[in-house]
């Protein structure tokens, strides 16, 4: 009889045990919320046009960009919404199209061209996430600064850097070095590398918190000069390197469409004016896909942190070019155009739940990324964004996503729908008067060589377009833009 009051002491005490362990499952703790909340893994790489295997472009050697397209759902068409790299960075970490006045050009602060409203890392921020960025991710590394729980951080070898000292001796004042430059140096000496080893530190720091991380890591190459080691441009010999078929300027296409690129006029050995010798044109798309091969090896340390850190089941994977670029296509290099080349980018993403491996070719374009990352978080979307999410998209990449695209540069405006790209040249950065038009038959142009849109044929599809472009001018004149 003794015994009694102790068997039912031992009751009670595992009765007790067994409603907090059903009051745990009913009501997670917080920590068990957070382990569920997916991280992000930002990636910008500066100037990456679809140049990679897994685009179709089967001499290049992208083993990891290749990797992250089998994990996850690969755009084919997506699209910058400018392109030059500030704008189009506050572009799309804002949510909103760039207009005459807002994101128009590469000097481009977000916080002061749209202040008013959040950026996509506060709204994580605010959403209790630890936001975090390395590299390149604005244009100005203390654009947004509110939006990121720790100081922005890039690196203190320059992004416009070259590893052979009678190289930089060429840079001078207002004279940059080469545009290009294979140097037999070790990969941690160059900027991109040491922007992945801190990204891998950050990583390994914040796999061990509670807390849910949105980590930006963007990358410089392969932008203008293409500096990287020689072991990467043996990648791709001389004998093996194609100019482009179509290096002249579009048949029946008015001069308001030249483009004089000049960002890369600043380099040594390129001239003032005129084109580029062939020679010179095969050793720059040489260091262009050398670049690209060196930002894959950091993007595959970045994938290999997160498999043996155990994060990477929870963890959304964005990456994405900030614009296409010219390799020589209608006798322009550099971007700064409404043309295919320079406004098509790679858009890569993977996420908790999303089958990998598959390919979208709806129309896809960067203002569409902020309402996507909020979907995939479960994160509320602010009324303000212009985009639409591709959340759809990632479960079923045959939805139908959205009729046309748009992209703006300078005085130029564009629309692309599936099978058409118009667009119109204007003064006063876009807002005088009409210029010139294009327009290009993809589907039986795809390189855009010829402008149709003094063919009688094509009126009323120049019509249709130019109502499309007028309408969307009329939406942000509305809205005060």
């Amino acid at each position: 009889m003794t015994h009694f009051p102790l068997l039912r002491l031992e009751c009670l005490i595992r009765l007790l045990a067994a409603i907090a362990a059903l009051a745990c499952l009913a009501s997670p703790s917080a920590h068990a919320r957070d382990q569920r909340r997916p991280n992000v893994l930002f990636l910008a790489v500066d100037d990456l046009r679809p140049e990679m295997d897994s685009y179709g472009v089967e001499h290049m050697v992208t083993p990891n960009f290749d990797r992250l397209a089998q994990r996850g759902v690969r755009f084919d068409r997506a699209y910058c919404n400018i392109a030059v790299c500030g704008a189009s960075r506050a572009s799309l970490m804002k949510g909103l199209r760039p207009t005459p006045a807002r994101f128009t050009s590469y000097l481009t602060w977000a916080d002061k061209d749209a202040s008013q409203v959040p950026s996509l890392p506060m709204v994580f921020k605010q959403a209790g996430y630890h936001t975090q960025s390395n590299g390149k991710v604005y244009h100005h590394v203390t654009d947004d600064a509110a939006a990121w729980s720790e100081p922005s951080w890039r690196p203190p070898t320059s992004s416009v850097w070259w590893a052979l000292a009678e190289n930089r001796e060429l840079a001078t004042g207002q004279k940059r070095g080469p545009a290009y430059e294979s140097a037999d140096q070790p990969d941690d000496l160059y900027p991109d590398h040491q922007i992945c080893d801190k990204t891998l530190d950050d990583l390994r720091r914040l796999a061990k918190q509670e807390t849910p991380f949105f980590l930006a890591c963007g990358f410089y190459r392969p932008h203008l000069p293409f500096v990287v080691p020689q072991k990467y441009w043996d990648l791709y010999p001389t004998s093996q390197v194609r100019l482009p078929d179509n290096m002249f300027f579009p048949r029946d296409l008015p001069a308001a469409f030249h483009y004089t690129w000049g960002e890369m006029r600043a380099y040594h050995g390129i001239p003032k004016q005129g084109p580029v010798s062939d020679d010179t044109a095969r050793q720059l798309i040489r260091g262009y896909h050398a670049s690209v091969s060196f930002v894959d090896v950091q993007i595959g340390r970045l994938l290999d942190a997160l498999e043996q850190l155990g994060v990477a089941d929870n963890t959304i994977i964005v990456l994405w070019g900030d614009h296409g670029w010219q390799l020589g296509e209608h006798g322009f290099w550099c971007k700064h155009t409404n043309f295919e080349v320079a406004s098509r980018a790679p858009l890569l993403i993977a996420a908790p739940g999303i089958t990998g491996g598959r390919v979208s070719r709806q129309l896809v374009e960067f203002v569409d990324i902020y309402p996507t990352l909020c979907d995939l978080a479960g994160l509320s979307k602010p009324a303000h964004l212009q985009g639409s999410s591709m959340h759809p998209l990632l479960l079923d990449v045959d939805r139908e996503h959205k009729e046309a695209v748009f992209t703006r540069h300078g005085g130029g405006d564009a629309v692309r729908t599936d099978r058409y790209r118009y667009k119109e040249m204007r003064a006063r950065g876009g807002r005088g008067e009409l210029l010139g038009v294009g327009l290009f038959d993809l589907e039986n142009d795809p390189q855009e060589n010829r402008n149709v849109a003094e063919d009688p044929a094509a009126a009323d599809v120049r019509r249709r377009l130019q109502t499309l472009l007028d309408a969307a001018r009329a939406e942000q004149a509305e809205q005060g833009s």
